[in-house]
């Protein structure tokens, strides 16, 4: 017996675009994935949750090879949306979908291989003993840079290792990218994204928010989804759970 379908509510299609990471892997694959290895030694959850799209353009791979690399991939957390130059023999059904149209971003900098510890003078040492007030820890800074120029249209400032503090404005069509905070001392209306490193604990301040798009660890709104009332005034955003908050700053 056919059912019949009494809802006739239409269906909602939305339209909404997202940053994603590109991945260019290299042949050999084992010494590619050995330095992926590496990066993500360095800088622990640099992969999470951030969405990312593999290009193999160019790269003479067969159809069971980029399968075999995905998987691979897919053991180190990283998981693909999609796959980027890729020819029609390589895809299918249990491969990511084919992306095209994707619109150039300032590339995302590996964190730098730390300086090795310094090796120990080979002389004798007496046994160590308990000491009953421990000298402090020194305590690891985040380094920062201060822009002291408005960031204009089309200018990107990449800074992975710490927080981003802009004197001017960043204009409609600039892009902030911080491993940690940013703070814009005038208009932001271009793009800024803080906690590009996996920071969950990243803010972003501004003086008067007219922002484009504002991200914290991978977490995106954008001018449609902030709230009307905070449009051109002082705010600061954070991170809670899987939303961004917003507040006005006195």
């Amino acid at each position: 017996m056919t059912e019949v379908l009494t809802d006739t509510r239409p269906i909602r299609l939305k339209g909404r675009s997202f940053l994603a990471l590109v991945l260019t892997p290299e042949l050999p694959f084992d010494g590619w994935l050995a330095r992926l290895d590496d990066l993500a030694a360095r800088s622990a959850g640099f992969f999470l949750r951030k969405p990312v799209v593999l290009d193999v353009e160019g790269l003479d791979v067969d159809r069971a090879g980029l399968k075999a690399l995905i998987d691979e991939l897919g053991k180190r957390g990283v998981r693909i949306m999609g796959v980027d130059g890729a020819r029609s023999s390589l895809l299918g059904f249990d491969i990511p979908p084919a992306m095209t149209g994707g619109r150039p971003a300032p590339d995302f900098e590996a964190p730098a291989v730390e300086e090795a510890a310094e090796a120990p003078n080979p002389v004798h040492k007496e046994p160590a003993t308990t000491a009953r007030n421990p000298e402090p820890q020194p305590v690891r800074v985040m380094p920062s840079t201060i822009i002291t120029q408005p960031v204009r249209s089309g200018q990107s400032i990449v800074f992975p290792e710490g927080d981003v503090t802009i004197v001017g404005s960043v204009a409609s069509g600039a892009e902030i990218i911080a491993g940690g905070s940013i703070h814009v001392y005038g208009v932001l209306r271009g793009r800024a994204l803080a906690g590009s490193m996996g920071n969950a604990s990243a803010r972003i301040f501004c003086r008067k928010l007219e922002a484009e798009l504002v991200a914290i660890d991978g977490f995106y709104k954008t001018a449609e989804d902030m709230e009307p009332h905070l449009r051109g005034r002082a705010v600061q955003l954070w991170l809670e759970g899987d939303a961004i908050m917003t507040e006005e700053l006195i």
